[in-house]
């Protein structure tokens, strides 16, 4: 499943950096509970939240979207 995918990618990316949920949300304007909402599955993001994400991070939105281990 994609969001499966996106949780993951979102996670990786976000513990690469050492970044907190609280950390990223604030980076990406964000609440902190919507980002661990992501990453627990619970919501499908829009392509806009996926760029507010990507940002803080230094990824692309299709990074997002690989299948393969590692951001």
């Amino acid at each position: 499943m994609i969001r499966d995918t996106i949780a993951r990618n979102l996670r990786q990316a976000r513990e690469a950096r050492e970044l907190s949920q609280e950390q990223l949300g604030f980076l990406a304007n964000v609440d902190r509970s919507y980002v661990g909402s992501l990453e627990r599955r619970e919501y499908n993001p829009t392509v806009e939240m996926l760029e507010k994400l990507a940002a803080p991070l230094g990824i692309e939105v299709i990074d997002f979207f690989k299948t393969e281990p590692g951001i």
